[in-house]
Order: C-alpha cells, then structure tokens, then sequence
C-alpha cells in the first residue's frame, strides 16, 4: 500500500516537472545571449544551436580564426567578438560592445563556457602558476566576465549560465582544473540567492567526460611528459618512472569513455536560457548521472578507495 502511495506521488512529481520544463520563454527571436569560448567544443555548437533556433547570438571567442569559422556556418544575426577572459581590458571592451547591440532591453543571458584544462598532473608535478593559470581562466575570469555585465542581466531579468563539471564535485587529478571547477559552483550558489530578487536565474552544467580540446589525450599527454622534465631528480626518484606511464596509461583507458555527442551538454545550456522554470543544476552525460555524482555523495573513505583502485602506484620513497 505505501510502495504504491509513495511511486504515485513520484510519478506526479515528475509529470509536474516535466509539464514545468516543457514551458518556454516568450519571444526568444528578440533575445540576446553572450557565449564565452566558442572557438571550438560547446562554446561553438551551442552559438550555432542557439542561431539555429532564431536568438541574437554575441559569440565571444578566443581567436579570430576561431570566430570566421563560427561565422561561415551561421546566420547574418550571429555576431562574434574576441574576448580573453583574464585581461580586465579585453572584459572591459567586449562589455562595453555588448551594451551597444542589447540597447535598453538588457542582455537575456550569458553563458561562461571559456576554460582550460592545462597544465594538469599530480599536484607536486605543478607550481603555483601553473595553478593561477588554470585558475584566471576558468574562476577569476567567469567572475569578472559575470560582474562586468550582471547590470544588463538585470535589466533583463535574464539568465546565466555557468559550466562546471563533475570535477566541481569530485576531485582525482592535481591541478587548478578542479579548484577551479568547486569555485564556479560555489559562485554560482551565492550568484543565484544574490539574484533571485532581481529575477536572473542562474544555472550550473556539471558535464561529465565529452570529446574536446579540454579532453585532448595528446596535449595532456604532452603536458605530463613536459611537467616530468622539469621535475627536481628527489621529486623524479620518489616517484618513479613508472608512475608516469601508468598515468598517461590510465588517461588513454579513460578516453575510450568520453562521449562525443557535446549536444548532451547543450541542450542543457539551451534549456536552462530557454525554458520558463530552468534548474539549478544540469548534468550532462552517463557518467556524470552514474557514477561521478552517486560517488560525490559516499563517504571519503569509500571514494578514496574507489579511485585508489584505478590510481598510479608511486616508487614510494620519502
């Protein structure tokens, strides 16, 4: 009796969310959205999505080569613009131009989906600029860009949209990917109470593994073969060559998982600009569902085990 009570009332949760997410906001044709990092991966398809569904595309990316590409396969509405998102001056300009082309009705949203991945490595392989770089990129960058133009999403009662990852919940690998990632979920948390009474949403995409630059098996092999160069020999010595290749051994195991169809990720981004009643939290991807989340909930004895049994084994000389 209860089982039965308890999987009615679940059912019409989810038909009333479904119902809720199924609304969409009126007028979009009229609406601007700002995507940083769109040279390539989910920046790119989702600027083209978005184009392909009538809205006022601004498409900040890195290169100009990057951003003639975007322009061929896309519609005389899509506009780019170059923007990197550590120089307070190149935030400043592309600000100033995004105020121009949204007028008085303010900009409908902003996803920040520029970030890095490299360098990466056990921590004790990295310096503190190697962090900093990660970090300006994918933190302090996002909150620069985010702060610069809150005034027009106001106006608009608009969105924003920030990419996280499941790297925002677990953390296995060294480096200033996953502080970065914790720091845009922490972010957008105090973000989105901030903004609640202005009426901007604010969401995170956690994806999981997907086939991009990011991902890169030969770049990231590259930077842990460069990173193991620069190594004092004591650092070399307790750890061991060894580990190096099972490293870039357990990164090639681990590439056979990412998926490749970045469109998981966003119609995500899509619906979180797009319907009515947005969540706060998207994830993207099996693995993310599966197996990176249920994980982030287990003890950290049980996670630490759980990872310790895929981990590089270390010389392990003090």
């Amino acid at each position: 009796m209860w089982l039965y009570v308890v999987a009615s009332l679940l059912g019409l949760f989810l038909l009333r969310r479904w119902h809720r997410e199924r609304q969409t906001v009126p007028r979009l044709s009229e609406k601007h959205v700002l995507i940083t990092g769109c040279d390539s991966g989910f920046g790119s398809l989702l600027a083209r999505q978005l184009d392909a569904r009538g809205m006022r595309v601004l498409a900040a990316c890195l290169t100009e080569a990057g951003a003639a590409q975007l322009r061929a396969a896309t519609s005389d509405r899509l506009q780019t613009v170059l923007l990197d998102v550590t120089s307070s001056k190149s935030i400043a300009d592309v600000t100033a131009w995004v105020r121009q082309r949204v007028g008085d009705q303010g900009l409908w949203g902003l996803v920040n989906n520029a970030g890095i991945a490299i360098p990466t490595g056990p921590n004790e392989w990295l310096s503190k600029e190697d962090f900093v770089k990660v970090l300006n990129v994918n933190l302090v960058g996002l909150v620069e860009v985010t702060l610069s133009l809150l005034p027009l999403l106001r106006r608009a009662r608009g969105r924003v949209v920030n990419v996280a990852s499941v790297m925002g919940r677990v953390s296995f690998f060294g480096g200033g990917y996953c502080p970065s990632k914790y720091g845009v979920e922490a972010f957008s948390d105090s973000l989105r109470l901030e903004m609640r009474n202005f009426g901007v949403k604010v969401s995170v995409i956690e994806p999981g593994y997907f086939k991009t630059m990011i991902t890169n098996v030969d770049n990231l092999e590259k930077n842990f073969y460069t990173s193991w160069q620069k190594l004092p020999e004591e650092i070399r010595t307790a750890y061991g060559e060894s580990y190096l290749k099972q490293f870039v051994k357990m990164l090639k195991i681990l590439q056979k998982t990412y998926n490749s169809n970045l469109s998981l990720v966003t119609n995500c981004m899509e619906h979180a600009l797009t319907s009515l009643h947005p969540r706060s939290r998207y994830s993207a991807g099996w693995d993310a569902k599966l197996l990176y989340l249920p994980i982030s909930y287990l003890p950290s004895a049980l996670s630490d085990a759980l990872f310790a049994l895929f981990y590089p084994k270390s010389v392990g000389k003090a």
